[in-house]
C-alpha cells in the first residue's frame, strides 16, 4: 500500500533528511587516503546522535553499522571496517536517519584523493542518472517513468544499471510501496501522486550488471570486478514538481 504523506508530514520528513544531508556533507570533508570505514562509520554515527536522531541502518535487519561503505566493486551494502580507503579508490556512502516518526535515506559516491578519469566518468555518470530520474517523479507519471529515464541514460553511457536492488518508497518506515526500479519500460507501474515519497538510487556498474553477496551476508560486488556508483536522494512528489528532501 502506498501512502501519502501530507504537509506537516512533508514537514517532519524533511528534518530528517536534513540531517541526512548534512552528515553527507561532512563526509566529503572526513573522506580521503588512509581513513579506515569504521572511522566514516564512528563519524556519521555521532553526527546523527548529536542531533536527536537515531541512525536507521543500525540493527536494521541485523545490520551492524550505521553506514554503508562500498569501495570500488562493492556495489551497496558494505560494512565498515579496518580497511583504510588509498589514492585512487571511489566509495560509496548510503546513510539513513529517523527523526519524528520519520525516515530519510541518501547516498553519495566519493573519489578518495585523486581519480582516474573512467573512475570520475563514472561518478559523473551515476549522479546524473539520478537526477534524470529525480525529473520524471512528477504528479501523473508513473514509476517506471523514473526507471526508464534512469536505464536510457547509463547505458547510452557504455554502462549497466543494477538490477537486483532498487529504489523505494519512504516515510515512517524505512522502506514502503512502492518499489522504484532502475530500469524497465516507460509508462508501467503506478501512478504518481501529490505526497508520494520515494527513495530513488541509480546503482551503475562499468562492467556487467550481475552482482554476487559476499560471505558477511551484507557486502554487493560485481560479478567481473569493474567498479561500481551510487547515488541515492529521497524525493516528494508534488504538485509543484519533484522536491528533493536530501538536498543541501
Amino acid at each position: 500500500m502506498i501512502i501519502l504523506k501530507s504537509n506537516d508530514e512533508l514537514s517532519r520528513m524533511a528534518r530528517a533528511c536534513k540531517i541526512v544531508a548534512e552528515a553527507l556533507q561532512g563526509l566529503k570533508e572526513v573522506v580521503r587516503p588512509g581513513v579506515t570505514t569504521a572511522e566514516l562509520d564512528s563519524y556519521v554515527e555521532s553526527f546523527i546522535r548529536k542531533r536527536g536522531a537515531i541512525p536507521a541502518f543500525k540493527g536494521y535487519r541485523g545490520y551492524p553499522a550505521s553506514l554503508c561503505t562500498s569501495v570500488n566493486d562493492q556495489v551497496v551494502h558494505g560494512i565498515p571496517s579496518a580497511r583504510r580507503l588509498g589514492e585512487g579508490d571511489i566509495i560509496s556512502l548510503d546513510l539513513g536517519v529517523y527523526l519524528d516518526g520519520f525516515y530519510g535515506d541518501a547516498a553519495i559516491s566519493l573519489p578518495v584523493g585523486s581519480v582516474g578519469p573512467e573512475a570520475k566518468r563514472l561518478l559523473q555518470i551515476t549522479e546524473e542518472a539520478l537526477y534524470r530520474g529525480i525529473d520524471m517523479a512528477r504528479v501523473n507519471k508513473r514509476v517506471s517513468d523514473i526507471s526508464n529515464a534512469i536505464q536510457g541514460f547509463v547505458e547510452a553511457a557504455g554502462y549497466s544499471v543494477v538490477r537486483h536492488f532498487v529504489g523505494h518508497g519512504i516515510g515512517m518506515e524505512l522502506h514502503e510501496d512502492p518499489q522504484v526500479p532502475n530500469f524497465g519500460p516507460p509508462g508501467q507501474g503506478p501512478v504518481l501522486k501529490e505526497g508520494m515519497t520515494l527513495a530513488i538510487e541509480p546503482m551503475v556498474n562499468r562492467g556487467g550488471c550481475e552482482i554476487a553477496i559476499l560471505d558477511d551476508g551484507w557486502t554487493a560486488v560485481t560479478k567481473d570486478g569493474s567498479l561500481s556508483a551510487h547515488f541515492e536522494h529521497t524525493v516528494a512528489v508534488t504538485n509543484n514538481g519533484p522536491s528533493i528532501l536530501t538536498k543541501i
